[in-house]
């Protein structure tokens, strides 16, 4: 099955530290994160980065990256000297300019790696930024029916498109509200968003137009049903 491919500079919304995941939502138009560091590496100085990005050259290729301190609003330029994946992990080793000891290693714990929205690698065909596809909205190519919004994606073998199902909104007339006086009204439940998981594939998601801002699917039957 042909695949489409969803490449991720991405913002980590899984950080204990609440001034830092602000901070980096506050800096969304101009900075995208592409790693956190969660610990030293050795007593040389070197780090350990999570990756939230799919781009090895992230890590890989010497350079400058920005580096955001918990208790910073503005992230500092800093140059990557070297760095190498190790699969176990899934993590980087990363080696910073400046960085000498396991001390100065640990006082990084906690900052994110950052490289300027502008700065994002070229993509080959039927792939695309996630950034990109977060917000389109979905259509039923044969219904033309609005389904909803993308909203998230996740890797899972193949992609997997997080939608927002298109809900009615309930019209609550002022026949409904009028009640026998002394009796308190209660406020309508507001019913929960509901999102469907639709693969990020040719066969399912055949056009994607980032210019239009949609993707049409051709969904299979009980894709989308929801209970």
């Amino acid at each position: 099955m042909l695949q489409s491919h969803a490449l991720r500079d991405r913002f980590t919304t899984h950080s204990p530290l609440l001034t830092l995941k602000t901070q980096t939502s506050l800096l969304a138009d101009t900075w995208l994160e592409i790693g956190k560091i969660v610990a030293p590496q050795g007593l040389n100085g070197e780090v350990r980065v999570y990756p939230n990005s799919d781009f090895p050259e992230r890590f890989e290729q010497p350079g400058q990256r920005w580096l955001l301190r918990p208790d910073e609003t503005e992230p500092q330029s800093i140059e990557l000297i070297k760095g190498q994946y190790i699969p176990s992990k899934n993590l980087y080793i990363v080696k910073l300019a400046g960085v000498k000891t396991s001390e100065q290693a640990e006082a990084l714990r906690g900052c994110v790696l950052m490289v300027p929205q502008s700065d994002r690698p070229k993509l080959a065909e039927d792939e695309y930024h996630v950034l990109d596809l977060i917000g389109l909205e979905v259509f039923n190519q044969l219904t033309q029916e609005v389904v909803g919004t993308v909203v998230d994606v996740f890797s899972a073998g193949n992609d997997l498109l997080e939608v927002r199902i298109n809900q009615p909104q309930q019209i609550i007339s002022s026949l409904d509200l009028a009640l026998p006086t002394g009796k308190k009204h209660k406020q309508p439940k507001i019913p929960k968003q509901k999102t469907v998981l639709i693969p990020f594939v040719k066969a399912i998601a055949p056009v994607v137009d980032l210019q239009a801002g949609r993707i049409e699917i051709t969904p299979p039957p009980g894709l989308l049903e929801i209970e």
